[in-house]
């Protein structure tokens, strides 16, 4: 009984502490407020809406959320696809565009990454180069129901195998280290992009990187030897359906450095590939 009423009375010492601090947050002017979360991130924010009423006043300001919104959301929107319908608040705004829409005649996705406000963009494969991409006997263009840009690149029978993607670096986030991914679908009866495998190079100014990656398992590899390919592939199933597989990071300082550009190719072993489907080159903050 004795430690029961101890411990009661710790636990009523400490809620009621938490209510003093409580009050003392409630006494500084709101725009004090605003201005320290503005150097947070959305995820916190929205985190410290349960520490006190104070707080919970302002993380749902818009005045708040507008420093979350990228500072050309507005410009970006204007160039959407199908128009956003107008939010209630910056919020919801924020929130909505975690989702991709399309902008630019449907050549560009984008979306904010919904902890951080960061920007994201997936580059279609319509504007993407691919050697031979204009001999049908090599690549033709398909609908695709799952593809968010409503049409993919599919690979029909080359032995030369290039690909090439960029992106201006001054629609990414600033001072931001990015993820470079290939999104795509292996056809029934895909063959050819198991080995050797694809070199791929990520540059953007003056820096360049090189890796190797696979984008097709071995025919013998069993279901333990996949899930061990892809962890260290870092190639995994998304929730659209499509796969993707990481190609390479670069550091976006200012975005005064050009175009990011994605070189993928396989010409060393001129065997014949075939079955790849192209959604689009996807950048990320590396989070």
């Amino acid at each position: 009984m004795v430690m029961e009423k101890k411990r009661a009375r710790r636990v009523e010492k400490e809620e009621e502490e938490e209510r003093e601090r409580g009050n003392e947050f409630a006494k500084l002017p709101k725009e004090c407020i605003l201005h320290v979360f503005s150097f947070a991130t959305p995820r916190d924010s929205c985190r410290s809406a349960v520490v006190s009423k104070a707080f919970l006043s302002c993380t749902g300001t818009d005045a708040l959320w507008e420093r979350f919104l990228p500072s050309d959301y507005a410009e970006i929107l204007s160039r959407a696809v199908n128009p956003v319908s107008s939010p209630s608040s910056k919020k919801e705004l924020y929130f909505g565009l975690c989702k991709p829409i399309l902008i630019d005649g449907r050549k560009l996705s984008f979306h904010l990454e919904r902890s951080t406000g960061r920007k994201c963009y997936m580059v279609s494969s319509s504007i993407m180069y691919m050697a031979w991409r204009h001999v049908w006997r090599h690549w033709r263009w398909i609908s695709h129901s799952d593809s968010r840009f409503g049409e993919v690149a599919e690979l029909v029978s080359v032995c030369w195998l290039e690909i090439t993607g960029s992106i201006n670096s001054g629609l990414l986030s600033k001072k931001t280290l990015y993820t470079a991914y290939m999104v795509f679908k292996l056809a029934s009866g895909a063959y050819g992009l198991n080995s050797p495998p694809q070199k791929v190079s990520v540059s953007l100014g003056t820096y360049s990187s090189d890796s190797f990656i696979t984008l097709q398992q071995d025919d013998d590899d069993d279901d333990d030897d996949q899930e061990e390919e892809d962890e260290k592939g870092k190639r995994k199933l998304r929730d659209d359906g499509w796969m993707e597989i990481e190609l390479g990071d670069f550091y976006n300082d200012e975005g005064d450095k050009g175009e990011v550009r994605i070189h993928l190719s396989q010409c060393e072993a001129l065997h014949f590939k075939h079955g790849l489907l192209i959604e689009g080159l996807e950048f990320r903050p590396k989070i």
